[in-house]
């Protein structure tokens, strides 16, 4: 299972374990390092003192290596980056406002950069900018997430940069990892089926919501922040829908200043960080704004159990989903599965 993603990572296999807000842990990291793939630990809700205190509590649980995901305009970022640089962290992985100084920053100490992008566009500006690597999200992919396909945009993507392309979006097992090989992948990278193992962080009750969810039921939203967003249609949801423009911008402000004090970012600091995004990704104020609803809301469900209560970030693949297995099984079970359908093409 040598490609070129395992030669950059480091690791045995070319499976990514994506930066989950909420899910992706040290338990879950280091259970995926130790099984053969490569895990990005979910900076991006926590305080640089967090990110440190996790990197430290995954190297106490593998000796393989890993990687740290955080948004580069967010409060704290050069700071996490200076912890990555500090704790030789192999790999980092962004989405939104890459900063070029950073990216210059993090390959001159060695660490590579995985930015994930959902449209051809950005993906030959990640690469301009420095990426080492792309994880190309399909529309079929959970939370943010882009409008095409992963049949169509990742062979886009092949064709059009020259690093490593990791697929993601609607994968869950080796048919479909031998599928991402064929047009044109290094790998693939899943997070709905890492949420759904056994050592994923998340409470049982709403991990029964994903292994009961139909595929038709996990929707493609803009309510939540402003931007498309696939998750379960539950009450939660539901609830937003019918929620006024008042209601909805009262409900930013709360879950900004809840989100500030979890980072511990002053308002100011959040106040900037916010402009720095929307003037780098062009988006709306609205879309600024509402910007922190989806880790609170996520939160509540992910972290409190209360999974009608809270957003279901999930990928489509949920729908084919209903069990949870321990991540080695799971790995192990790709990589077979890998082989078994690459023999068996081999005998056409």
């Amino acid at each position: 299972m040598q490609t070129p993603l395992t030669d950059l990572l480091g690791c045995r296999y070319p499976i990514i374990q994506t930066a989950m807000g909420w899910v992706a842990d040290p338990v879950l990291v280091s259970a995926t390092c130790n099984a053969g793939g490569f895990g990005f630990l979910a900076g991006a809700v926590m305080t640089p003192a967090e990110v440190e205190k996790g990197i430290v509590a995954i190297k106490a649980l593998t000796d393989q290596p890993f990687g740290v995901n955080f948004h580069m305009y967010a409060p704290g970022a050069a700071e996490i980056i200076d912890i990555c640089i500090k704790h030789r962290v192999k790999a980092v992985s962004y989405s939104r406002s890459p900063a070029s100084a950073m990216i210059t920053k993090l390959k001159a100490a060695g660490i590579v950069c995985i930015p994930t992008v959902g449209a051809l566009k950005h993906a030959v500006k990640a690469v301009e900018m420095g990426a080492d690597a792309v994880v190309v999200q399909g529309s079929e992919g959970g939370g943010h997430t882009g409008a095409v396909a992963s049949t169509i945009l990742l062979p886009q993507v092949v064709a059009a940069v020259n690093v490593p392309v990791v697929a993601a979006g609607g994968y869950k097992d080796g048919q479909g990892l031998v599928a991402a090989l064929a047009f044109g992948a290094a790998g693939i990278a899943m997070g709905t089926r890492f949420l759904m193992t056994k050592e994923s962080p998340v409470p049982q009750v709403t991990k029964a919501s994903y292994t009961r969810v139909q595929a038709e039921q996990v929707i493609v939203s803009t309510r939540l922040d402003g931007i498309p967003q696939r998750m379960i249609n539950n009450d939660c949801l539901r609830n937003l829908q019918n929620i006024s423009a008042l209601g909805m911008l009262w409900l930013a402000i709360k879950n900004g200043l809840a989100f500030s004090r979890i980072t511990g970012a002053s308002v100011p600091a959040m106040l900037l960080a916010g402009w720095q995004m929307k003037q780098a990704n062009g988006l709306s104020f609205g879309q600024t704004l509402m910007a922190a609803n989806a880790p609170m809301m996520i939160q509540a469900a992910m972290v409190d159990g209360h999974p009608n209560a809270g957003i279901l970030p999930s990928g489509q693949v949920a729908g084919a989903i209903d069990d949870l297995p321990a991540v080695a099984e799971l790995i192990e079970q790709i990589e077979r599965q890998a082989r078994d359908t690459l023999d068996a093409l081999g005998r056409l």
